[in-house]
Order: structure tokens, then C-alpha cells, then sequence
């Protein structure tokens, strides 16, 4: 096996268990290293640290797989697909959840998300790239699902010197898909939806609502496909208004309404930024105000201009709120810290003139763990507040 030494002082991070390490960070590789291997890592003084695939093309130029000095094979992928299922079986629905999460999971840049029937794949590593046909067959063995689709569509595998590709791994995977979450039906799109075709992350969430939105007037902002929306109408909601800038969204989200006989519930096509400045400024009010938008900051440098948006969204949302009522306000960018994303909060609180209680403030579910050696995998947050006035 080829081995990769590092810069002096550059092991820290590795040995504090980040599974990162940056071209940058790399003193030299061996001359028999090629891109997609799985290497050996050591510090300059020739210290073993962990097993990696490696990839000199990528601004990560490795990934640690293993921290242990073992062969990183067929078997051992194998294993940590094995580990990962029955982590999840401790607790979630395998016919609605996230069943590798990368390195989380010790699978980086390994995604598998189950709808139903179909397990969705991304793979945007080339190093994992190489193990992709083991860790389906893994997975078919486990759960036995009709298909299989990869959804490597994502324009990171560029940066990996990878082409992107869709299309079916294994069986038979329809358009469209049913999938049960927290006892409702949605469809999802696993073959074009965004991402690899509905966010599982904010289940746990999403069920978290239950106790406020009872015969609640409530806005959903940024709907997609109308998750939130179907939830609050499912938890007995008075009515609903899910709004999305998609037209193709909203339409989907109107047909999972309808797929669950609900008719207290509808969407409309609007920037939502525009409608909150509009409804707020014409002194519409709401019991239940939710908030997920997409990721305002998906670089480090676009952070500033996410936070002008974050508080713009918020401060308008708390002015439409009742006395007594709930914002659920949500963050997917992992530029933006969960201390930031609260400063963030106060901040709109204190300029609409209300004063927040919080009752929770939660991040993803369960089935997307986090790695404290590593503060990107932290990127949702999700904040229940009740509003004060």
C-alpha cells in the first residue's frame, strides 16, 4: 500500500478525528500513489494516523476511512454497510430514512437515503466510487429493496475528476415513489428531485411540530414539496398556506395534499421573500409561522450576505406573528454556526420589537449523526420559538 506523509504539525487535525486532510496539508505522497487508492497516512516523522482514499485532484485530498491499520477492502466496506443499517434499525423506519450518512457513518462521501421501496445513492468520492458495487449488493442483501437508482448529479464530482451520471444500480425504480413519513404519504421524485429526491433530514423535525400547529393558522415558507405544510395539516392545523418559488414544487406538494384527502391545505407560487414583505406589511397575521429555506451560504464568503437574509425572512415572520404564537425557523447552511444562526435570531427579534421564549432548538434527525471532531457535519438547525409581544 502506498503511503501519503504530511506537513509538520499538519496531523492534529487527524489525530483529533477529523476525517478531512487538505492538499495543502500533504508534504508528499509516494510515487506509486494514484488517484482514487486508499493509502496510508502518516505524519512527517513517519507516525501511522488512518487509512484514506486519495485523491490529488481534490481540494480534499483524502478522506480517512479507517483510523485502525487494517485493509480497507471489500469485506470492510461491507461491515461499516452493515454497521450503518443496524444502527438505524435501533430506531428509525428503514422504509423512510437516511441509511449512510458519509463520514459519519465512516462511508465518506457516501450518501444512501430509503423511500419505500427504493434506496437513492450518491457517491461523490472517487476512492468510495470504486467500492460503489459492493455497498449496493451490501444493501440489497440487507434490505432487499426493488431498486436501487444512483443520483450522482451533482456537480462536486467534477471537482473529483468524476463524471456525473444517473440511473438504475439495481431492479426496477419507477419515476415516482410512495413513501410513508410520520404517517403521511408523499411521492417523491427519486430520479429528479432535488438532492437525491426529498430531505430526510428535518423528519424529527417536522414531527416536532405537532404540539403547536393544533387548530393553528400557519405559513409554511419555502415549501418544497410541501413537507411541513402536509405536517401541520396532519397534526390538525386550521388551515395552511405552503409557499414556494417553484411552480413544479407547488404542484407536487398539491398532489401529496391530495394523496392524504387534505383540504385545509394549500400552496402558492411566490418568492417568499417578496409575500413575507408584502403579507407583513399589510399586517397579515399567522398563529404558526414556519421557515426552511435552501442553503443561503454555500461558500464561507457568501456568509455575510446569508445572515442579511436570514434576519430579513425572521424580522418579517415575527411581526405576522400572534401574541403567543410559534416560528420554526430553520438553517441548512454550515457556514453558518448554530451560535451565529441564534445571535441571528435575537437580532430580527430585537428590530421587530418582540421577545422570543425558546422551547427547542433541535438540528437533523437521528439518522444523519453528527461528528464532533468535525463541526461541518453540524449544518442543520432548527429553532422552535414561541413569540411574545
Amino acid at each position: 500500500m502506498a503511503n501519503v506523509y504530511l506537513k509538520p504539525g499538519k496531523e492534529k487535525r487527524v489525530l483529533g478525528g477529523h476525517p478531512w486532510v487538505f492538499a495543502s496539508d500533504i508534504d508528499h505522497a509516494d510515487k506509486s500513489c494514484a488517484p482514487g487508492d486508499v493509502v496510508s497516512v502518516y505524519s512527517k516523522r513517519g507516525i501511522f494516523l488512518a487509512r484514506a482514499v486519495y485523491n490529488p485532484v481534490s481540494q480534499i485530498s483524502l478522506r480517512v476511512v479507517s483510523y485502525q491499520d487494517e485493509p480497507i477492502d471489500n469485506a470492510f466496506i461491507r461491515g461499516r454497510v452493515l454497521r450503518a443499517v443496524n444502527y438505524r434499525r435501533q430506531f428509525a423506519d428503514l422504509c423512510s430514512c437516511r441509511l449512510i450518512h458519509a463520514e459519519a457513518d465512516g462511508l465518506p462521501a457516501v450518501i444512501v437515503d430509503s423511500f419505500g421501496p427504493v434506496l437513492s445513492m450518491q457517491c461523490l468520492s472517487l476512492g468510495m466510487g470504486r467500492f460503489q458495487q459492493v455497498m449496493v449488493d451490501t444493501l440489497v442483501e440487507l434490505l432487499s429493496p426493488v431498486g436501487v437508482y444512483e443520483r450522482n448529479d451533482v456537480p462536486v464530482r467534477l471537482l473529483e475528476g468524476m463524471e456525473q451520471s444517473t440511473g438504475i444500480l439495481y431492479g426496477e425504480v419507477p419515476d415516482r415513489v410512495e413513501m410513508l413519513e410520520n404517517g403521511i404519504r408523499f411521492l417523491v421524485d427519486v430520479k429528479a428531485g432535488q438532492k437525491t429526491g426529498y430531505f430526510l433530514d428535518q423528519k424529527e423535525n417536522r414531527a416536532a411540530i405537532a404540539p403547536f400547529v393544533k387548530g393553528a393558522k400557519v405559513l409554511d415558507c419555502f415549501t418544497h414539496t410541501g413537507s411541513f405544510a402536509l405536517h401541520a395539516a396532519h397534526y390538525g392545523a386550521g388551515s395552511v398556506v405552503g409557499v414556494d418559488i417553484s411552480d413544479y414544487a407547488c404542484a407536487q406538494a398539491q398532489e401529496n395534499a391530495a394523496l392524504n384527502g387534505m383540504e385545509n391545505v394549500r400552496f402558492e407560487a411566490a418568492n417568499a421573500f417578496d409575500l413575507l414583505r408584502a403579507q407583513s406589511q399589510a399586517g397579515e397575521e399567522y398563529d404558526v409561522i414556519i421557515l426552511d429555506p435552501p442553503a443561503f451560504a454555500k461558500s464561507r464568503a457568501k456568509t455575510e450576505s446569508a445572515t442579511k437574509g436570514y434576519k430579513e425572512i425572521n424580522l418579517r415572520a415575527m411581526k405576522m406573528i400572534r401574541d403567543g404564537g410559534f416560528l420554526v425557523t430553520c438553517s441548512c447552511s454550515h457556514h453558518i454556526l448554530p451560535g451565529m444562526f441564534k445571535e441571528i435570531i435575537l437580532q430580527a427579534a430585537n428590530d421587530a420589537q418582540v421577545r422570543l421564549m425558546q422551547v427547542e432548538f433541535r438540528e437533523q434527525g437521528r439518522d444523519h449523526p453528527t461528528l464532533p471532531a468535525a463541526p461541518e457535519t453540524q449544518y442543520l438547525k432548527c429553532g422552535i420559538y414561541r413569540i411574545n409581544k
